[in-house]
């Protein structure tokens, strides 16, 4: 019997899925998974997860503080009570983010990683089982650094440039998402708007190269893609370390038979001749202000990830204020 897509492509990738839904999560049960701040306040909102948002209440009204802080501490307490509840579901990790209005300041970052690893911690979760989610800045990169120095493993996003994928590389993350999808859309708008042939597809080529440059040179950190706007993308990524993929198009690949060939493969990176950069703070900041698509892209992410915070930031502070 031929496997359906999804079946095939788990022969050659870990797959991880993109949700804050629990019962998706639970329908087709990934090794991983990740959350971002619209899909928690998506999920905060439907009464089948009502408890977490008991608790997250009376863990803010016993923070002290006054309703700014108390809601600061509901949506800390909210986010890990969310990743608690997935890891029942997945045997491997989940992906916490870290506010996007941090993205430039190291030092808050690093704070608010070892507050949310310390709230797993509570609930007996080791941070081998989390992944602190932060921008790909060159503060965030430094961040991600020095928390993986204390041994708390990150998941840089938002991630756009080759620069940024070598300065994460040499700092020791353990994973980063390119934005595939994202990386289309703005090529896509600036060639017309038309669709472009996925041999052509410039997301799906960022991807390439950070895996065949990663691979050559025994970079250990793991990369996942992430934003996908259709089937394709993923099936010519087959062999990326991992692809987190929305439940949407993971229902569209299980309802698909075929058989996935891997498209990246260590062999084949090793064969390439790759030239080896090494990235400091002004060459970082140079060859990534040198391509467009992830300057505006970047900035984008970040805006729209702290607009999608701010809105939760306002349902925690509504939800602290009705309870006084």
């Amino acid at each position: 019997m031929m496997p359906n897509l999804a079946e095939s492509l788990l022969k050659y990738t870990t797959i991880v899925e993109d949700t804050g839904d629990i019962a998706a999560i639970a329908e087709f049960n990934p090794q991983d998974a990740t959350t971002n701040p619209s899909l928690i306040f998506k999920a905060a909102q439907m009464p089948a997860y009502e408890n977490h948002l008991e608790d997250a209440l009376e863990f803010g009204r016993q923070s002290g503080g006054d309703e700014v802080d108390q809601a600061a501490a509901f949506l800390d307490r909210l986010f890990v009570n969310f990743g608690a509840e997935i890891l029942q579901y997945v045997p491997g990790r989940v992906s916490t983010e870290v506010d996007a209005h941090l993205s430039f300041d190291t030092e808050a970052t690093i704070a608010k990683a070892r507050r949310l690893i310390g709230l797993y911690n509570d609930k007996s979760i080791g941070p081998e089982r989390v992944l602190i989610k932060i921008a790909s800045t060159w503060e965030g990169i430094r961040a991600a650094e020095q928390l993986e120095q204390e041994g708390i493993h990150c998941n840089l996003t938002l991630l756009f440039s080759f620069a940024q994928a070598v300065a994460c590389a040499e700092a020791g993350v353990t994973l980063i998402s390119p934005f595939v999808g994202r990386i289309y859309d703005w090529y896509k708008q600036d060639q017309g708007g038309d669709d472009i042939p996925i041999e052509d597809d410039p997301g799906v080529a960022s991807v390439a190269k950070i895996y065949n440059y990663f691979k050559h040179y025994d970079y250990p950190t793991q990369i996942m893609g992430a934003s996908f706007r259709k089937v394709d993308q993923i099936v010519h990524l087959a062999g990326c370390d991992l692809l987190t993929i929305s439940p949407t198009l993971l229902d569209e690949m299980q309802a698909t038979d075929g058989e996935i060939e891997p498209q990246l493969t260590v062999e084949e990176a090793k064969r390439q001749q790759v030239e080896r950069i090494t990235i400091d703070e002004k060459s970082f900041r140079w060859m990534h202000n040198e391509d467009p698509m992830a300057v505006d892209k970047l900035a984008e992410g970040i805006r729209k990830f702290a607009a999608d915070t701010v809105k939760l930031k306002e349902f925690a502070q509504q939800k602290v204020a009705q309870s006084v």
